[in-house]
């Protein structure tokens, strides 16, 4: 099972690829995370939001999980976002996840309703008490409308089986007070990828990316600059690929050029699960363009 020493470097948050009837492309899947493998990254994230996990069955969920399970081999941690509305529904899928070998689950707060702080602790705390592997805290407040405020994240840290913390709140500074209020103990690792160089100079232990699914090699190249204390090869390598990372943020979404651009670079991420539809013709041709210019494809 995953520790939170464990818990640090560049996180692929895979995509789900799907055929073009909407089904599950197993072998598609078994090449994606092979490709993240050979480049180097620290753990793999599965089902997620880039993972469309909205819009996949239970059974799919676990499906997916398994096969990385297999495909990895322990090479590194595997870590399954259960996420649910429900705290049944959660623990439920949590413990699907271990079934299929995961070694950590990750976890957003309850969506759609509004919470309020007690309500999104207690939901945490009954996760955590009816499940065995350890859990990741993942905020999203943009998708889930329900913001974990520094203050009730540094609340959950101290919980036993609560292991670190996914931020993906587009204010860095509640990232950097959760770090504060943890005596950065905790590991916490940012979710966005334009706030990667930002997030290790501030603290953050690493990043759970969606761009780690395109261009895995050089994100993990970045971290590892970093590390050895090679800031100014660290910070050209963000600000190139802040080229690409301003497609992955909120608008339109990230799921879908995310899936164009590894279409591009000859990886079968397939399509998007509907009811999320193509990009059109003008944003395949900014994503291409990009790639073009980052030097993953010819002119």
């Amino acid at each position: 099972m995953l520790t939170a020493q464990d818990l640090r470097g560049v996180i692929p948050a895979l995509v789900t690829p799907f055929k073009q009837d909407g089904q599950l492309a197993e072998d598609s899947l078994r090449k994606i995370t092979n490709y993240v493998l050979e480049n180097g990254v620290h753990a793999i994230m599965t089902t997620g939001g880039n993972g469309e996990f909205p819009h996949l069955l239970r059974e799919e969920r676990e499906r997916v999980a398994r096969i990385v399970v297999e495909v990895v081999k322990g090479q590194v941690p595997v870590i399954a976002c259960t996420a649910a509305c429900s705290t049944m529904e959660a623990i439920l899928l949590t413990k699907d996840a271990e079934e299929a070998g995961a070694d950590a689950a990750i976890l957003i707060p309850p969506y759609y309703f509004p919470l309020n702080e007690e309500s999104l602790y207690e939901y945490f705390v009954e996760v955590v008490a009816n499940v065995n592997l350890p859990l990741v805290i993942y905020n999203n407040p943009f998708y889930t409308g329900n913001n974990l405020s520094p203050a009730l994240i540094a609340k959950l840290a101290a919980l036993d089986g609560i292991i670190g913390l996914k931020q993906s709140n587009s204010d860095l500074g509640q990232l950097v007070e959760v770090i504060r209020l943890t005596t950065n103990k905790f590991p916490a690792l940012t979710g966005i990828d334009s706030q990667f160089y930002p997030s290790l100079c501030a603290g953050s232990t690493g990043i759970f990316s969606t761009a780690a699914c395109i261009v895995p090699g050089q994100i993990v190249e970045l971290f590892n600059a970093f590390t050895k204390g090679d800031h100014k090869t660290a910070l050209s390598i963000h600000n190139k690929l802040q080229n690409l990372n301003r497609f992955l943020d909120y608008d339109p979404g990230y799921v879908q050029p995310c899936k164009e651009a590894m279409e591009m670079l000859g990886l079968p991420a397939g399509p998007a699960r509907k009811p999320l539809l193509p990009l059109n013709k003008q944003q395949r041709a900014q994503i291409r363009q990009t790639l073009v210019n980052l030097g993953l494809l010819k002119a």
